[in-house]
């Protein structure tokens, strides 16, 4: 998504803990408004002919009539929902008795409390970062859902029930690409209200809905909108873009927190906004909860990865000029750009070109809206592809599997004098190349992380370089590199494949 210019326009992630800064709120001293006469537009020589009075289109005020009329409340809704809504307090303890506590660190924990430095309570020799968000129950056992950045990096978590009631949770799935997690209550006592999944296909824009969760930690603070927008995409918060977009207000802390429709059911888990200033602007997003569910369901089998269906074939949109060439009134679906031999894409019977319309017969109109609808359908079975190739329109049934592990990825961490140095390297294969959202690259190794500051990453390689040679031998698998990086070199020639692009650098021994 292009970056606006200024104003500057954020995408901001609701992880943002809620300290005591966060309290003080500016008071707006009261302003008396001088009585002001309303112009006589009439001129001294000018006459006004009696005119009939207009009648007012508007309905006619009218007083209550019953009991009913002035007792209509969200209420029973917030009722029926907010015991499902908890707190979550995150932290990362990292205990390092012999570490003294820098200048920069003591500062921090004077002005700032625990954000910065040890944090508020911490012992010497201690660093805590803290992180607080919002959940929400969704089975009786204790699972709550949440975002993964607010739990991010983070060892332990407590949550805060409704009720005041407090207990420690463990993780026990993370999933990035989605940007949720669920958690689970350590030894809970009974009493948890899990919130029931509605459907989030069937909401239309316009339909009221509320947001509950813990903005600025202030405590459960539940606000009342409508469906703005849905299948917004591009917002930048995921990998699986397909949000629900609302303007009830949703503000830091109510990360994770839960989107409820009139009947009191989870539509959704608020996770980002737009804003200028960190705080609302009535443009909020959350995840839907055909996708939560489809997590939660993870986590109920035992899993702590999610797997996801793998096709084989890289897609694109669809611009005015394709969608013309083609003979469509207007852009939609996604357009095969290419395709991986013996993947389920290639078996089914999917070419070059072919414009993809409908998953299981929902349409899909850009690569972010085809990959959320294609990854809602589990790896096993087959889904139905609607597509249009040439003038033909016909069905295709594809294989739901996931990406194959066609080789030991054999992890290698560069510890040598190298270029390489605290790079991670891994052997690829299509489910490497899945995870790392690569293209179909073929069977080699790719960097899959670099450390800050390290040589690898002053010597500029980045997640998801192929190496392709080093000093003129070509790069097959981590052991090829491990062979070449064991003794030292007066000069090191590597080429890599970045985004389809061969680079090659000259550096130093």
């Amino acid at each position: 998504m292009p970056r606006p210019s200024t104003p500057i326009v954020l995408v901001a992630a609701l992880m943002l803990s809620a300290g005591p800064a966060a309290a003080q709120m500016a008071k707006t001293p009261d302003v008396k408004t001088p009585d002001v006469k309303t112009p006589d537009f009439k001129t001294p020589d000018m006459k006004t002919p009696d005119a009939p009075p207009l009648k007012s289109a508007m309905p006619e005020k009218a007083a209550p009539t019953g009991k009913g009329e002035v007792q209509l409340s969200f209420a029973p809704v917030v009722k029926r929902a907010a015991p499902s809504v908890v707190n979550v307090y995150a932290s990362h303890i990292d205990k390092r008795p012999n570490a003294r506590t820098s200048a920069m660190d003591e500062f921090m924990r004077r002005f700032f409390g625990a954000e910065g430095g040890r944090g508020q309570g911490g012992a010497p020799g201690e660093r805590a970062q803290k992180s607080l968000g919002s959940g929400v129950i969704v089975d009786a056992s204790g699972l709550i859902i949440t975002n993964n950045h607010v739990i991010d990096n983070m060892n332990e978590v407590r949550v805060s029930l409704a009720d005041r009631r407090e207990f420690e949770a463990t993780i026990v799935l993370r999933d990035p690409r989605t940007d949720l997690a669920v958690v689970r209550i350590t030894n809970p006592t009974g009493g948890l209200i899990p919130m029931p999944f509605g459907d989030s296909e069937s909401l239309e824009v316009g339909d009221f809905v509320m947001a509950i969760g813990n903005p600025f930690g202030v405590g459960q603070t539940v606000t009342q909108g409508i469906v703005s927008a849905l299948a917004r995409t591009q917002v930048g918060s995921s990998d699986y873009q397909f949000f629900i977009q609302t303007d009830a207000a949703i503000n830091p802390g109510n990360s994770g927190g839960a989107l409820v429709d009139l009947r009191g059911q989870l539509m959704g888990i608020n996770t980002a906004i737009y804003s200028q200033s960190g705080g609302s602007h009535g443009i909020g997003f959350a995840i839907p909860a055909s996708m939560v569910k489809a997590v939660v369901e993870t986590a109920k089998n035992g899993a702590t990865t999610v797997r996801r269906p793998w096709l084989g074939a890289r897609v694109q949109s669809v611009t005015p000029d394709i969608a013309e060439s083609m003979g469509l009134d207007h852009p939609t679906g996604v357009l095969v750009a290419s395709l991986q031999a013996k993947s389920p894409a290639d078996e089914a019977g999917l070419k070059r070109g072919d414009l993809i319309l409908t998953v299981d017969g929902l349409s899909v109109d850009d690569p972010e809206a085809f990959g959320y609808r294609f990854a809602l359908k589990g790896i096993t079975g087959q889904t139905k592809f609607g597509i249009l190739r040439g003038t033909s329109r016909s069905t295709l049934p594809v294989k739901l599997t996931p990406a194959p592990e066609t080789r030991p990825r054999d992890v290698l961490k560069v510890r040598t004098r190298s270029p390489f140095f605290g790079a991670t390297l891994i052997n690829t294969s299509p489910a490497v190349a899945e995870e790392m959202l690569m293209d179909f690259p073929v069977d080699g190794v790719a960097v899959q992380a670099v450390d800050e500051n390290s040589i690898a990453a002053r010597a500029g390689l980045q997640k998801g370089d192929m190496l392709v040679s080093i000093n003129g031998q070509p790069v097959s698998t981590t052991k090829d590199v491990e062979r070449a990086t064991r003794t030292v070199q007066s000069a090191w020639e590597i080429a890599i494949n970045r985004n389809g692009e061969v680079l090659t650098s000259m550096f130093g021994g």
